[in-house]
């Protein structure tokens, strides 16, 4: 029973929707100094529930095989189903930010772009040819929905840190995406989606990858001259780490749950870690 309900929570996409809410709740705490707006953390969960239903429902076959995959066919109606509550969702806490529109949609349009090359249709099939599309989409619209919107609907002055953290949450989940390209190379190459892993060798992919590491690295301790604790800094790190680890050690290893759970969870893990008092 216990396996089941982890399975449902990770492949309905509910676990995704919470990291996206923790990691905006991290923005707001950490950086902005602000309490979370509800309706904002509403509308991003809901929003992550719309984008995540509508890929998977258009996910129904992989190269490497993918009980994941397996789930999502024969629980296409309940993909369907949470897309359309997502919408819902999304409708109604888009409401009531409204003054927001315009970041709203380009975040939406970003999110859209990334997906849209699963639509059977010429125009959004002619998308897969963007080499650099796929992993960048991705990696942008984890960063802007979860720090520029926060920081542009708190409506107060920029300030320095918010640039190094928007640069340590864009160049981590950049790595980690390198992790799931690097999986998905057979796929993509099947399905005539350019990645720009799949253009690189193994040695060119290891040093961007690292490069994405060190960048996420330096941005990180840059955060100490902006009140940040040392503490605070070591946890950001320490998804770095792991997923540093992975990619040197485990990154031939395709399973779901390597994937799906750690990977993913990786992008909220510092986020989580903060939640615990004194922190």
């Amino acid at each position: 029973m216990a396996n089941k309900i982890f399975t449902f929570f990770i492949n309905s996409n509910l676990f995704i929707a919470c990291c996206s809410v923790v990691m905006v709740y991290q923005t707001d705490t950490l950086i902005i100094h602000i309490p979370s707006n509800p309706n904002f953390l509403f509308f991003v969960f809901f929003a992550t529930i719309t984008s995540y239903s509508f890929h998977w429902y258009l996910t129904n076959e992989s190269v490497i095989h993918s009980p994941r995959i397996d789930w999502g066919v024969k629980h296409r109606f309940l993909h369907l189903s949470f897309l359309l509550l997502g919408l819902i969702g999304v409708g109604i806490f888009a409401y009531y930010l409204l003054p927001y529109w315009h970041w709203l949609a380009a975040s939406a349009v970003i999110t859209f772009f990334y997906s849209a090359p699963k639509i059977p249709h010429p125009l959004f099939r002619s998308l897969r040819k963007i080499a650099v599309g796929k992993t960048l989409f991705l990696a942008m619209v984890w960063m802007f929905v979860t720090t520029i919107l926060p920081m542009e609907i708190a409506e107060l002055p920029w300030q320095h840190e918010y640039y190094f953290f928007i640069a340590h949450r864009f160049f981590l989940i950049y790595a980690i995406c390198i992790l799931f390209d690097y999986r998905d190379r057979e796929d993509d190459k099947v399905a005539g989606i350019r990645s720009l892993i799949s253009y690189l060798s193994e040695e060119n992919i290891s040093r961007v990858f690292y490069l994405m590491i060190l960048l996420c690295f330096v941005a990180s301790i840059s955060l100490y001259y902006y009140g940040i604790t040392i503490l605070q800094i070591l946890i950001l790190l320490l998804p770095v780490g792991i997923v540093s680890f992975i990619f040197t050690h485990h990154k031939t290893r395709f399973t779901d749950l390597l994937y799906y759970f750690v990977l993913d969870g990786m992008m909220a893990f510092s986020s989580i870690l903060m939640l615990i008092p004194g922190i």
